[in-house]
């Protein structure tokens, strides 16, 4: 089984804390649909005839898609690829995209997974990132999204937005449960330096969070999530039991995935293949039959760390018995020192060689990860 990744590259408006490829301007919105039918055509071999398993179409704004546009996709999928009759199929959507008419046209489509881009129901914090969307409207796209009759919904959540106290993010957290949505992402506010917030940083005319508040929102995001039955199955994710995101827990798994349109990244187990970050060199590409693509053949090493920082991130953890049979690399004889240290912190736990990230080690995942790397 394997997954399907599809980069819609449009935007409304830039959010300032965003750094992901896109553009603002919808001129060649048509070209480009055509450009990733054309590359699905070319790069159906990818996967070496696997069965699709999931399907993800993020960006961007994939809720700009129009219902012809998005049945042009479906279509050609359909036509150089085989997908399993019970295929999770996720459509990423801005609050503000998903009125009746649109959600009745996704309801139509093969769509079965909503992903909305809420961020927040807190209207200042909603305007510092410039988001496309009110509060109201953050509140209203979940409920008619439930009334048009999608169940399979996922909203994402940013913390860690700077505030006098904790009671805003409180308050964005009961509104998620008073919704009584099934899964949520939720992701600390992240300084990146080509955003209007990292120039403002970089200015002084912003000040982010300091770390210690970013933790303690983190550490009440984890036990609000525990107290209202939501699992953490990995870092930034938390759903009700039985409603994990199938596609992003493949890629946790290490399942073979191919990604298309600008920008898209993609991964066969031995090897990474990276999408020009581009609208109008992927077109030009493309109109030669040709894929803008940069390949990064993996070492055993960087697939041994593909694997560790993949699982470290998730509840299952670091199976070292896997570390060692798939990739050759003895973790304890490599770290020993280190994980008795990790352990003795209480920053991991080791059951039946699985190394698990305690709540407090995953406030320090990156370091720990980093930590661990291997070389060859």
């Amino acid at each position: 089984m394997a997954g399907l990744y599809i980069h819609i590259p449009f935007c409304k408006q830039a959010c300032h804390y965003c750094d992901f490829h896109f553009s603002t301007s919808m001129r060649r919105k048509q070209d480009v649909v055509q450009a990733i039918c054309q590359e699905l055509a070319l790069q159906h071999s990818y996967l070496s005839g696997e069965a699709i398993q999931t399907i993800y179409f993020g960006g961007g704004t994939p809720s700009l898609l129009t219902e012809a546009e998005l049945a042009a996709i479906f279509d050609t999928i359909h036509r150089y690829f085989t997908v399993v009759p019970e295929a999770e199929i996720t459509l990423e959507a801005n609050p503000d995209d998903l009125n009746l008419i649109k959600l009745q046209e996704l309801q139509n489509s093969p769509v079965n997974r909503l992903s909305i881009g809420l961020q927040s129901f807190h209207e200042p914090h909603l305007r510092l990132m410039n988001r496309a969307h009110s509060a109201t409207e953050s509140f209203n796209a979940v409920k008619t999204a439930q009334d048009a009759g999608f169940t399979n919904i996922t909203v994402d959540l940013i913390y860690g937005i700077p505030a006098s106290d904790h009671a805003i993010w409180e308050k964005d957290l009961e509104q998620v449960f008073a919704l009584q949505i099934p899964h949520v992402s939720s992701y600390a506010l992240t300084i990146e330096p080509r955003t209007a917030l990292g120039n403002w940083t970089k200015k002084g005319t912003f000040q982010p969070s300091e770390d210690e508040f970013v933790a303690s929102q983190f550490e009440l995001l984890l036990a609000h999530m525990a107290q209202n039955g939501y699992e953490q199955y990995e870092i930034s994710n938390f759903c009700k039991p039985g409603w994990e995101s199938r596609h992003n827990s493949n890629y946790w798994r290490g399942v073979s995935y191919l990604g298309v349109g600008p920008s898209a990244h993609s991964f066969n187990g031995t090897s990474r293949q990276y999408n020009i970050a581009n609208n109008a060199k992927y077109l030009a590409a493309l109109e030669h039959h040709q894929i803008p693509a940069t390949v990064e053949i993996l070492s055993a090493a960087d697939q041994a760390n593909e694997y560790l920082m993949t699982t470290l991130r998730t509840s299952w953890g670091c199976d070292l018995k896997i570390l060692k049979k798939r990739f050759g690399f003895n973790l304890p004889q490599l770290h020993g020192t280190y994980l008795h240290q990790l352990i003795r912190r209480g920053l991991a736990t080791m059951e039946n060689e699985k190394l698990i990230l305690t709540n407090s080690g995953k406030l320090l995942a990156d370091q720990i990860t980093l930590d661990l790397f291997i070389t060859e």
